[in-house]
């Protein structure tokens, strides 16, 4: 990989967190067979539809529907990645999970930390959202009033949402509504994750570095570690036993797909629900 790019975070730091994130997969690479494939039944109508909607063929739709199921899972695994990289940079701690306040991150710096509008604190209480759609009208009030409570224990802070997909680079009052009333404070603020990376580096590109670094790292470790290593998924290979009873057409494809979510519904069963 050539000499380390990162002044603000160690390579060995860098390689551990990458490594603790793909753990964290655990289970879930983990092979699909057709019973975890349909462990929460899957929509048969919906996977037909869109096979042939938009001209997939049947290893195309049913490795689509695996990894759905995978992605879904692992979105907190990312989250667990963007939080907790910070315990390695310089003046950020990262509390146990619901101990200290039940903040993500908490930064702080004695010599003083310039907000927009020149507000200087010593502390920042961090939320940290993946996306910036996930928060509904109530988790928004509920999370508002949190960082209102804390500017009211502590006058030397301010709190941040921190976006890591945000609709755009920012560092902005949070404008939100609490009890039907549009609320704001110069203290609360709405920061996507590339500025809070930013402001506790002192890089305006740090995020861009780290996420520069990323690929060759994950690839490292994933080559490196033990027991990491691309599932083998035998889900089609199931249907296609099953389709090879009926006369290996496609429609009888489509039958096994349907067996999947009404092999126990009028007309469907036939003795082989127990299949799946």
């Amino acid at each position: 990989m050539g000499g380390w790019a990162l002044s603000f975070l160690s390579e060995a730091d860098f390689k551990a967190h990458v490594r603790a994130t793909i753990e964290k997969y655990g289970e879930k690479l983990d092979p699909f067979d057709i019973k975890r494939f349909n462990k929460n039944i899957i929509d048969p109508v919906k996977l037909i539809f869109d096979k042939t909607v938009y001209g997939f063929d049947w290893e195309t739709i049913v490795g689509n529907e695996v990894f759905r199921q995978r992605d879904k899972a692992n979105n907190n695994d990312i989250g667990y990645f963007h939080q907790r990289i910070f315990q390695y940079i310089g003046h950020c701690h990262v509390p146990e999970n619901g101990r200290e306040g039940g903040w993500d991150v908490i930064y702080q710096d004695e010599a003083g930390i310039e907000l927009p509008g020149g507000d200087v604190v010593r502390r920042v209480y961090v939320e940290m959202k993946n996306k910036h759609n996930t928060m509904n009208s109530a988790s928004a009030g509920k999370t508002y009033i949190k960082m209102q409570h804390q500017l009211l224990q502590d006058d030397d802070c301010a709190c941040f949402l921190v976006e890591a997909i945000a609709q755009k680079s920012q560092n902005i009052k949070w404008e939100t509504t609490v009890d039907k009333r549009k609320v704001s404070h110069r203290r609360i603020r709405r920061v996507s994750i590339d500025r809070f990376y930013a402001l506790v580096t002192g890089q305006d590109d740090a995020f861009y570095q780290m996420c520069m670094a990323l690929p060759a790292v994950i690839e490292e470790v994933v080559r490196c570690a033990e027991g990491v290593k691309a599932p083998h998924d035998t889900v089609l290979d199931g249907l296609r036993e099953v389709a090879n009873q009926a006369g290996g057409q496609d429609a009888s494809m489509a039958m096994a797909v349907y067996m999947l979510g009404f092999g126990t519904y009028l007309g469907f069963g036939n003795g082989q629900a127990e299949l799946f």
